[in-house]
């Protein structure tokens, strides 16, 4: 199956569109907004601003006939990136102070609530291990999304965020 990703400028898939199939960093000299989008294949990541920056959304296969259907907080898509199927195992360690310090809890699984789990939800550092993972804002996988690949990120700001507060997370598979 192809991974595409068609944006359009109006709300349910009308209006000028554009159809895209690989990473783009900057997506205004296609289109000026996008209110809906269709996925055809592929994980995708849209960001709201070029370059893979700004608010990001995590859009898998399906339709989102406008922009609050994928979480947007406006109609403003820049840049978008495909990832690959991860069909690996997933772990994760979150660690409570900056730079992998502090208490250090392991997950392999999903947490629809950070807070209820584990009476705490500043976290401050991250050890992204094996897998693709997707931190939200607020409990049960609203608000803002951080997508996180393998890799260590030493402060908050190094996955997107301006404050430590993650609400949930879950792994990103193939079908979320």
């Amino acid at each position: 199956m192809s991974s595409n990703i068609i944006f359009y400028e109006s709300r349910n898939f009308q209006g000028r569109h554009w159809e895209c199939s690989t990473d783009c960093m900057n997506t205004f000299r296609h289109i000026n907004f996008c209110n809906s989008i269709r996925v055809s294949g592929g994980q995708w990541v849209a960001y709201e601003k070029p370059y893979f920056m700004g608010y990001q959304y995590i859009l898998g296969p399906g339709e989102y006939p406008d922009y609050q259907t994928w979480m947007g907080f406006n109609n403003c898509i820049r840049s978008c990136q495909l990832f690959s199927p991860y069909r690996g195992s997933y772990k994760l360690r979150l660690y409570n102070r900056p730079d992998l310090m502090g208490h250090m809890t392991e997950f392999m699984d999903d947490c629809p609530n950070v807070w209820e789990r584990f009476r705490y939800r500043d976290i401050y550092s991250c050890n992204i291990m094996e897998g693709y993972w997707v931190f939200y804002e607020h409990p049960n996988y609203r608000g803002r999304q951080y997508f996180l690949r393998p890799g260590e990120y030493r402060v908050c700001g190094d996955w997107g965020c301006h404050n430590p507060i993650v609400g949930s997370f879950r792994r990103m598979r193939t079908l979320m």
